[in-house]
């Protein structure tokens, strides 16, 4: 595909400023800049008619007019840049699986992903008679798509089936699992489609709801999970607080200290050695290696040699021989019965 970086970056706010001259009236691209945020923050209907002297109705009537009437120069062929714009745009889009969100165009189009860039880049695609605006809610982000692939409804209802499948699938996947039980051959597509969703989050390649801290981790704890599981055996806290530091999280400018920290509040981590923890889910309870040994024993149900005590707690524990052994010899509730056997004293 051919370069569409360089003049973007050039243009883009030019283009919006040539629309915005086919306005005639002032303060009608006052409205449509200032709705928009194409050049500061946006405004309310309140605020523009605020600063007018008019209702917000008639803010909101004259926004909608002027927006149908550009559209309908767009559909003209008029409309100055919107063509060149357009096919620039759904170049991208052919290339990444036919939507994405305004933010990820803005990455594509300019050097630059700043509010004000991703609203002229908004602008301008809703003006675009071949591309597909999905506008911003609790639900999507602002995403453009290619018109003659999807429109607005087809595409939010592939997405919301792609959801249904995620959570039917119980756990983060990779895309290329995900598609294939949402039944979408091109997993580009399918990463496309989950990308516009905000009711799901990627980390690490695999795809999830948002909620799972497996692709969204919100704090300290829920990303020393994610470095446990993904490692899939026991660490030192000194080695978790590496691999936070290395990971991709957004924020993993976090303190030794304070994950050592988060390890002891968090019931999801076992501490089964000096300073090394696990997960409790892959099997391990929180407990002293006396603990560990009583369990043993009372699950045993009756007296065990010392190295049989030893082999099973070194499957629970990451501790010294010695450290087994002293405890088994100088911890009242156990007594020896044999010749290096033991069983619990009560």
């Amino acid at each position: 595909m051919a370069d569409t970086k360089a003049p973007a970056v050039q243009l883009t706010e030019q283009l919006v400023t040539d629309v915005l001259a086919t306005i005639d009236r002032e303060r009608e691209r006052e409205i449509i800049a200032r709705r928009f945020g194409l050049f500061d923050r946006k405004e309310t209907l309140e605020q523009i008619g605020e600063m007018l002297g008019i209702t917000r109705e008639r803010v909101r009537q004259l926004e909608k007019t002027v927006v149908t009437r550009l559209k309908a120069s767009a559909e003209q062929g008029v409309l100055p840049h919107i063509v060149e714009f357009q096919a620039q745009v759904i170049a991208i889009l052919d290339d990444i699986g036919e939507v994405a969100r305004v933010s990820e165009l803005a990455n594509k189009l300019s050097k630059t992903t700043n509010r004000e860039e991703q609203a002229r880049i908004a602008f301008l695609s809703l003006l675009s008679p071949e591309l597909v605006v999905v506008h911003e809610d609790d639900n999507f982000y602002y995403s453009v798509g290619i018109k003659k692939v999807r429109d607005e409804k087809a595409l939010k209802a592939e997405t919301v089936k792609l959801i249904a499948v995620i959570k039917q699938l119980g756990e983060p996947k990779a895309i290329d699992d995900i598609a294939k039980a949402a039944d979408i051959s091109d997993s580009k597509q399918a990463a496309a489609l989950a990308s516009t969703s905000k009711s799901l989050a990627t980390l690490n390649g695999r795809w999830g709801l948002v909620k799972w801290p497996m692709v969204n981790p919100k704090n300290i704890r829920d990303k020393i999970y994610v470095i446990l599981k993904e490692n899939g055996k026991q660490m030192h806290f000194n080695e978790i607080a590496e691999a936070i530091k290395d990971s991709d999280f957004k924020r993993k400018d976090v303190t030794t200290q304070a994950i050592h920290n988060e390890l002891i509040k968090d019931k999801r981590f076992v501490l089964i050695g000096r300073g090394i923890y696990a997960l409790k889910e892959w099997g391990y309870e929180k407990g002293t290696v006396s603990d560990v040994i009583a369990d043993i024993l009372r699950d045993a149900g009756e007296p065990l040699h010392r190295d049989e005590i030893v082999k099973r707690v070194l499957k629970s524990r990451f501790v010294k021989e010695t450290t087994i052994l002293l405890n088994l010899q100088g911890k009242p509730q156990f007594k020896r019965v044999a010749k290096a056997t033991y069983t619990l004293a009560e």
